[in-house]
């Protein structure tokens, strides 16, 4: 059976346990997101898109 996440949702569940477990507080997670709504208006955003679907295709192909 094959499950299916969307990425948005994973990284909410690790931002939640890291506020939660890890004692990060809310304020530095709002930052880390506006920082990466930042990136996506740069020239980066095409790498940085690019280096997630690669890595999340490695992570499929693995059985």
């Amino acid at each position: 059976m094959t499950v299916s996440l969307p990425l948005v949702f994973v990284l909410g569940v690790i931002a939640w346990a890291a506020i939660k477990f890890l004692g990060i507080r809310p304020w530095a997670v709002l930052v880390i997101a506006l920082f990466g709504f930042y990136l996506a208006q740069t020239f980066l955003a095409p790498a940085i898109d690019s280096a997630t679907r690669t890595g999340v295709g490695i992570v499929n192909d693995r059985r």
